[in-house]
C-alpha cells in the first residue's frame, strides 16, 4: 500500500531530510519509527525533496510503500507516537502506486523568516537583521528572480552533474512588521540556492548591493552569494505542490507573528 505521507518538522537538530551515516535525520527518525511500528524493514520512504541541515518544513510531502492492515489515520497516530517532538506527521491518505512525491511535484514554495528585532524565543527560526532594511529595494531585487535563469552563481552543486537552470515563478517580499517575509516558488530548487537568493535580497535592502547585482549574478558565476549565505535557521518548506493544487494563497507567519513589545512602565 502506498501512502501519502504530510510532514512538518523544525530542523534545528537534524542534519537535513536524507538519510546519512553517522548523522540524525528527519528521514531517518521516520524510517526508524514506522520499523519500531510495522516490526518491518521491507518498505521504502520517499520525500518530495532534500531540505539542508537546519531546515524546517511547515508540508514536507513524501510517499511510504509500507504492506501493513493498519489505516492512514492509524499509521499516522502509531507513528508520530515514535517520533520526537519535533517531527509530527499531520495526516496520511493512500495513494495509487503511480503517485510519486517528487517527480508528480510541480512546484514548491519557501517561507524564509528575517526578524527586525532581537528576540528571545523565535531564534532557531529567523535570521535577525540589526541593520535597517529597504523593503522596496528588496522587491525591486526580487522581481529580477522570476523567469526561467541558470543559478549556478546561487549553488555549490556541479553544473556538470545536475542542471542549474530553474524556473522561478515568483518571489515576494511582505513586511509583517518585526518579521520580514520572503517566499519564493519554483519549480524546484538547487543546493543552498534559496538561502543564498535571501543573502542578496538582504545585502540590496542594507544597501550593500543594488537591485543590479541580481541580474549580474544570474548571468555570470560569482562566489558572492556563497559569501553572503543566509542561516538555515528562518527557512521554511512551505508547500509541495502537485496538479490541481491551487496556488492563491496568502503569505503569512510560517509560525507566528514577533509580538510587538509593550515598553509601558
Amino acid at each position: 500500500m502506498r501512502f501519502k505521507l504530510l510532514i512538518e518538522y523544525a530542523g534545528t537538530r537534524y542534519s537535513g531530510w536524507q538519510i546519512q551515516k553517522n548523522a540524525r535525520t528527519v528521514q531517518g527518525e521516520i524510517d526508524r519509527a514506522v520499523g519500531e511500528v510495522s516490526g518491518r524493514r521491507d518498505f521504502e520512504l520517499y520525500g518530495s525533496g532534500r531540505t539542508d541541515a537546519g531546515v524546517h518544513a511547515l508540508a514536507q510531502v513524501a510517499h511510504l510503500d509500507l504492506a501493513t492492515p493498519l489505516s492512514p489515520e492509524d499509521v499516522v497516530a502509531a507513528t508520530n507516537d515514535k517520533l520526537p517532538a519535533d517531527i509530527n506527521i499531520l495526516g496520511a491518505v493512500c495513494v495509487p502506486h503511480r503517485f510519486h512525491a517528487r517527480h508528480d511535484a510541480v512546484a514548491r514554495s519557501y517561507v524564509y523568516q528575517i526578524a527586525r528585532r532581537r528576540t528571545a524565543f523565535a531564534k532557531p527560526y529567523v535570521w535577525w537583521v540589526k541593520e535597517d532594511i529597504d523593503v522596496a529595494l528588496m522587491r525591486q531585487a526580487a522581481a529580477r528572480f522570476s523567469g526561467m535563469h541558470d543559478f549556478q552563481a546561487f549553488t555549490d552543486a556541479d553544473p556538470d552533474e545536475t542542471s542549474t537552470a530553474v524556473q522561478v515563478e515568483r518571489v515576494q517580499v511582505e513586511d509583517a512588521g518585526d518579521l520580514l517575509l520572503v517566499r519564493v516558488e519554483g519549480s524546484h530548487f538547487i543546493w543552498k540556492m534559496v538561502r543564498r537568493m535571501i543573502g542578496v535580497l538582504v545585502e540590496v535592502g542594507r544597501g550593500r548591493l543594488t537591485p543590479a547585482r541580481v541580474t549580474a549574478l544570474l548571468q555570470s558565476p560569482s562566489k558572492l552569494s556563497a559569501r553572503i549565505t543566509a542561516p538555515a535557521s528562518g527557512l521554511f518548506l512551505e508547500r509541495v505542490f502537485y496538479a490541481g493544487d491551487r496556488r492563491d494563497y496568502p503569505l503569512a507567519p510560517p509560525l507566528f507573528a514577533l509580538p510587538a513589545p509593550d515598553t509601558r512602565r
